[in-house]
């Protein structure tokens, strides 16, 4: 009759051989990896500002806390906001009011030129 320790390592032994075949590698899950939100502002902002001076826009305010910029281009003037949203995402605006025919197309022109500083 078998000893009772041998039959305990014997199964001991069947046991950890099945164990290893049954083992699996962790999951790794690839995480985005998103600039930081204050990196993203700056970037926003300083595009949206050099966009700006690419139009030929005079800054005369500026309030980053805010994200407010307020400048003129002749007879127009110029309401530029940076904002960061609820959902972290950064939200910029170009805003030109007044009666000048020459920057009709101004408000489209500085989306462009902030389009094509960030990289779009």
């Amino acid at each position: 009759m078998p000893n009772f320790r041998t039959v305990a390592t014997g199964i001991a032994a069947a046991a950890g051989l099945m164990l290893q075949g049954c083992y699996t590698y962790p999951a790794y899950v690839a995480v985005p990896v998103s600039s930081s939100v204050p990196a993203r502002f700056d970037a926003s902002w300083q595009a949206a500002r050099a966009a700006a001076s690419d139009e030929g826009v005079r800054i005369t305010y500026e309030d980053r806390p805010s994200g407010t910029l307020r400048g003129d281009k002749g007879s127009s003037s110029v309401l530029i906001t940076v904002v960061t949203q609820a959902d972290e995402s950064i939200r910029v605006a170009f805003s030109v009011t007044g009666a000048s025919s020459q920057d009709a197309s101004l408000q489209d022109r500085l989306t462009s030129a902030y389009q094509r500083r960030m990289g779009r």
